[in-house]
This record gives C-alpha cells, structure tokens and sequence, in this order.
C-alpha cells in the first residue's frame, strides 16, 4: 500500500534528521528498539500503521492524510 511505503520513508528521513539512536526512538514512541530497526530496515510487515504514526508523534510530527480521486 502507497500510504504505508510513504509513511515509512517519512519515518527513515525523521530518524536520520533527529540524529537519535533507535533505542532513544524507540523511548520516544513506546516501542521496542528491534522494532524501530524493523521499520528502519523496511520491515513492517508485522507493524501497524498505527505504530508508524505515533513513531512520528513522538518525533514532533503531525501527519495529515489528504484523498484525490483516481483518473
């Protein structure tokens, strides 16, 4: 899915931004480090949208979802 695939690369460019290690991230959002590394490596197969979002939250970022129709 589109959305996801945009998503994770908004994620690789905020953490490489923030300069943070993925265990800070993972502090920051919740989560596990091997899971920030997961998603890092694109690996989100097991990982909900909803995790992605508030991996971003927790980066100080707010996302916004906008729909156009298909030609």
């Amino acid at each position: 899915m589109q959305l996801r695939s945009d998503l994770n690369d908004k994620i690789i460019e905020a953490v490489h931004k923030s300069g943070l290690t993925h265990e800070q991230v993972a502090k920051l959002a919740r989560t596990s480090r091997s899971r920030i590394t997961a998603i890092l490596n694109r690996n989100t197969k097991d990982v909900s949208t909803a995790l992605m979002l508030r991996i971003m939250a927790s980066l100080g970022y707010r996302a916004t979802l906008t729909f156009t129709r298909a030609a």
